[in-house]
């Protein structure tokens, strides 16, 4: 017999069995990542985000795990719903709370379900879906919200929903892949002339500002490099958000304590003077860039410390894929390719249900054809 049962804090996880189930090396799944959000006081009750993971057991084993928050707001999700909860808000109803599972501030593909060694059966995923659905209910939640997920999890509860229940949503992304280059030159060899020569222009640019980038890995990052990679985040934020960002300057320490073997640390210098920094965390195969700040403008400085410093990267240690955040049409241009993502959704009250189920098959077409329309723009030489 399956339990489910709900934890108010990923501290009341165990990690070991957490990290069991999702072990894949994942950064952002890991019990560590979760808990800095949570102990840094970045995810909370207070913040909109309250923790409400789930866990399946059998027999007090732990057979699935899956991030769970009941949230107050859409903010910091990327899957964007505000108009759902416009639509409710018109019919006299409250969209929030919802419940969702994702990793909060972070649109990155990955997984959303552990499993471990165990199968994804029938019975198993049907537990999971009826124990968010008794959630929503108990909670009074408008529905359930999955973000980000690997396309073999959305395959797998599309097909455990015969009713026709759970929608399914796209949307692109821009992302860069590693065609097996020896080297940057050898990337830029594959792109057609009038870009190769954009992106050395760019690149000269940067030396011309005297600009000097360095790449720090694990041990290398500096507690020094690391408080200025804050600063550069913090004033970002503040000149064009008008707040410090979601994430505390707890979490990065936590972070840095309990993942720097996972962060890429790219620094920009003038002289001795630290001007810009982007974080980026990375696994066996991929490259995820995540945070980046400066604390004056300099010209084309985001390209090389967020893309090309990265792509570098991901060429000197073979790592497949970059995915460099969601949005950005600019970096179609510089070599990254138009992606689909995926997010499911159950919504608890039909008629809703319905409606915005017509309005995914009509946005689905939109987001197929935006993607086929992007890939045109992309700067690869043919044959």
């Amino acid at each position: 017999m399956l339990e489910a049962r709900f934890f108010d804090s990923i501290n009341d996880v165990d990690p070991a069995q957490w990290d069991a189930l999702f072990g894949d090396g994942h950064p952002f799944t890991r019990h560590a990542f979760l808990h800095a959000l949570e102990a840094s006081g970045s995810v909370s009750a207070q913040t909109g985000w309250q923790p409400s993971h789930l866990v399946l057991f059998d027999a007090g084993r732990a057979l699935a795990a899956m991030p769970l928050y009941v949230k107050a707001h859409s903010w910091g999700e990327f899957v964007f719903d505000w108009a759902w909860a416009e639509a409710y808000e018109r019919h006299g109803l409250s969209y929030y709370p919802k419940l969702v599972t994702a990793v909060p501030f972070s649109p990155v593909e990955g997984p959303r379900l552990g499993l471990g060694a165990n199968e994804p059966s029938g019975a198993l995923l049907e537990a999971l879906l009826e124990a968010i659905r008794d959630r929503v209910a108990e909670l009074g939640a408008s529905g359930w919200h999955l973000l980000f997920p690997e396309r073999s999890l959305t395959d797998r509860l599309g097909a455990q929903d015969t009713a026709g229940e759970l929608l399914q949503r796209r949307d692109v992304q821009f992302q860069w892949f590693n065609h097996g280059y020896r080297c940057f030159e050898a990337f830029l060899a594959s792109l057609r002339s009038a870009r190769r020569k954009n992106i050395r222009r760019e690149r000269r640019r940067i030396a011309e500002q005297g600009i000097v980038l360095e790449r720090r890995t694990g041990e290398q990052i500096s507690a020094a490099e690391w408080a200025d990679f804050y600063a550069c985040y913090r004033e970002t934020y503040h000149r064009r958000s008008g707040h410090a960002g979601y994430l505390t300057r707890d979490f990065f320490q936590r972070l840095l304590s309990s993942a720097r073997e996972q962060l890429l640390l790219v620094v920009a210098r003038r002289g001795e003077r630290i001007v810009g920094s982007a974080l980026f965390l990375f696994d066996r195969h991929n490259l995820y860039g995540r945070y980046w700040g400066a604390l004056e403008e300099v010209s084309c400085l985001h390209f090389e410390a967020c893309f090309y410093q990265g792509i570098e990267f991901c060429i000197e240690r073979g790592l497949r894929r970059f995915d460099p955040g969601t949005q950005g049409e600019h970096k179609l241009i510089r070599g990254f390719e138009p992606v689909t993502t995926h997010s499911c959704h159950w919504i608890a009250d039909p008629e809703f249900r319905r409606a915005i189920g017509s309005y995914l098959q009509l946005e689905r077409r939109g987001r197929e054809r935006y993607r086929q329309r992007a890939a045109e723009f992309l700067p690869y030489r043919q044959g």
